[in-house]
């Protein structure tokens, strides 16, 4: 059972990382959209191997079915052309480069004592719906309150900018 986990991980994983190149390499801004739709629906396939369903689900509705959607309705209405667009100065190119290589090594070096409790096999029901409920209605409701008057907020502000003046 094992080796048939570690298949599904690997090919999960080399699909994430190459849709994610995808995202990064790609000329066309609705292909880096598609791109970035097949790495959200591999990662939710990682959440569903580490037993966190809830989290999986959550993933594929709000990023893949919600943003992603927004995303390329905005590239639509953006008329994207290629010749009105200015050219990015080398330099801006080469900063882009170094500083996420350098962020690159802040995160391997942050994920390199990193413990992952989740895959252990001691304790197989963490990321089920009924306990992530518990906790986060007990320990967590105040910072889930926030959030959601935080988002309520965010959704009347894109209301008050989207709004055409008369």
């Amino acid at each position: 059972m094992g080796s048939i986990q570690q298949i599904i991980f690997m090919v999960l994983s080399v699909i994430a990382l190459a849709s994610a190149l995808g995202v990064v390499l790609s000329k066309n801004p609705v292909t880096s959209v598609l791109c970035l739709i097949v790495t959200f629906f591999a990662i939710a396939g990682h959440y569903v191997m580490m037993n966190a369903q809830f989290l999986a689900v959550v993933h594929i509705i709000v990023y893949a079915g919600a943003i992603m959607v927004l995303f390329l309705y905005v590239l639509m209405l953006m008329n994207l052309n290629a010749e009105l667009e200015p050219q990015k100065r080398n330099w801006l190119k080469y900063a882009g480069a170094i500083s996420g290589g350098a962020l690159l090594v802040v995160l391997v070096a942050a994920l390199r004592d990193a413990s992952m409790p989740a895959m252990s096999t001691a304790n197989n029901d963490i990321g089920l719906v009924h306990n992530l409920g518990m906790v986060l209605f007990r320990q967590y409701v105040v910072p889930f309150e926030v959030s959601s008057i935080l988002f309520l907020s965010a959704m009347i502000g894109a209301v008050v900018i989207g709004r055409k003046e008369d």
